[in-house]
């Protein structure tokens, strides 16, 4: 097993030197301050860990090019608390810090009742100082009366240090600094105002790296250079080691069941896939072959199974649609019985059209994008037996998208904070659906996966 993986079996994992990286809302610049923080350390020669808090894709991909390691994800619901810490172990093994980025504001929790979920939830089952980013484009004073509040809400989650985002000038910093020194908590630094420190964004979130991996890993070197020069790196690794080592429960590994070869879309159009997902299924005596269904004219040779994640099929539909051949091969091969798993993005494409452009047709429905973002954790109840398990299987799940299906099946009851839907589609050889699954703490689902892929190649 490589340096990374996650589910190895360790006797008793161990929690090292760790950091969040926070912030007072979204937008404030935590994505910004943590892979720069990442990159300027991994610059000096440090071994450094990622972790992001929630359910996230795309800025875990650029933990990973400023670290050079596999990005994983903290997330309360998806794994339970309880995982959280093994979790954590493991990302951060090997690694001189692990620098973990929160969502949204400090205490912004997950909205189901009960469950917390908010980064100030996780730095404290991590026993992790925290450093507040602080977005002060339109502050002087004031921002001291936003620290001071962060700061005393809660007596279990002080904040550690600040960091000072968007400053208009020295001046500007000055002014800042002074009003927040009677506080006690550091100035760990300031990002001045730099139009080359934006990433371009789109309807949900950052541009993927999958897309543009030389441009973003320039934009990474660069905002590593200026969180070098403008940030109190010493301090922050300083502060890390403050955290007091701790021992944690191990993580379940997914049993292996047997052995199997799966096809698992890739490139531009499809990177939304959990790192934790695809080792589960190597553990469970999965052999994963990536292929570009922009490219590639067939699915890749003797696979049993094909594992079509998330990503942004819409930007690309016309692109998938020219590669007839693919698409063809796919519809082919899953009607007759080529055991198959797509959630969100691959869900698209595995349908008859998007946006009225032909796709593959395994799906007997119709996918469009909307105006309205659908968003949230969710519970489902299988109503089939699909390639998971039996009618009645539980599937703990997230949903991030802007389209919309007709008809959107029929195959599960999905469950979310404000409501309750059928939706889906499956059979004992298929499941797709939007919903996105973290498979810490499900290795069943994977052993699952394998096991039928395993029984087609036999």
């Amino acid at each position: 097993m490589g340096r990374g993986t996650l589910l190895a079996s360790r006797l008793i994992p161990e929690l090292g030197p760790r950091v969040v990286i926070a912030g007072t809302h979204s937008g404030v610049g935590k994505t910004t301050v943590a892979t720069g923080v990442m990159g300027a350390l991994h610059a000096r020669g440090l071994r450094v860990a990622s972790a992001k808090v929630g359910p996230d894709f795309i800025d875990p991909s650029y933990h990973a090019l400023a670290t050079g390691r596999p990005p994983r994800t903290l997330d309360a619901y998806l794994s339970g608390e309880a995982l959280l810490p093994g979790l954590a172990a493991d990302a951060g093994h090997d690694a001189d810090i692990l620098v973990v980025e929160g969502v949204m504001g400090l205490f912004d929790g997950s909205s189901v009742p009960g469950l917390d979920g908010s980064t100030a939830a996780v730095s404290r089952l991590l026993d992790a100082p925290v450093v507040l980013v602080v977005d002060a484009s339109a502050l002087s004073g004031s921002v001291a009366a936003i620290v001071h509040g962060f700061n005393d809400l809660d007596p279990t989650i002080p904040v550690r240090g600040v960091v000072l985002n968007r400053v208009a000038s020295a001046g500007h910093e000055e002014l800042l600094r002074e009003a927040l020194e009677p506080l006690g908590v550091p100035v760990l630094g300031a990002l001045y105002r730099d139009e080359r420190l934006v990433w371009r964004e789109r309807h949900l979130g950052l541009v993927p790296v999958a897309e543009d991996p030389s441009r973003i890993r320039s934009s990474i070197a660069r905002l590593a250079d200026v969180v070098a020069a403008s940030l109190d790196l010493a301090a922050i690794v300083n502060l890390a080691r403050t955290a007091p080592a701790r021992q944690v429960e191990p993580l379940t590994p997914a049993a292996t069941v047997g052995h199997c070869r799966i096809a698992v879309c890739a490139g531009p159009a499809f990177s939304f896939v959990y790192p934790e997902n695809l080792d589960a299924l190597r553990h469970a005596g999965a052999e994963l072959v990536t292929f570009d269904p922009l490219s590639e004219p067939t699915l890749p040779d003797d696979c049993d199974a094909l594992y079509a994640g998330g990503g942004f099929p819409e930007i690309y539909a016309s692109a998938l649609a020219e590669n007839v051949t693919l698409l063809q091969d796919v519809r082919s091969r899953v009607a007759s019985g080529l055991v198959t798993w797509a959630e969100c993005g691959g869900l698209l494409w595995l349908c008859d059209s998007l946006d009225g452009i032909p796709m593959a047709g395994v799906l007997n429905a119709h996918a469009r994008m909307s105006e309205t973002l659908t968003l949230g954790y969710r519970s489902a109840l299988t109503r089939v037996r699909s390639v998971f398990g039996p009618v009645g299987t539980t599937i703990r799940a997230h949903e991030y998208h802007r389209s919309e299906l007709s008809p959107p099946g029929d195959a599960m009851v999905v469950s979310g904070r404000f409501g309750t839907a059928h939706a889906g589609f499956a059979a004992p050889h298929l499941f797709a659906s939007y919903l996105h699954q973290h498979l810490a703490a499900t290795p069943e689902i994977a052993e699952a996966f394998v096991a039928a892929a395993s029984r087609e190649r036999r």
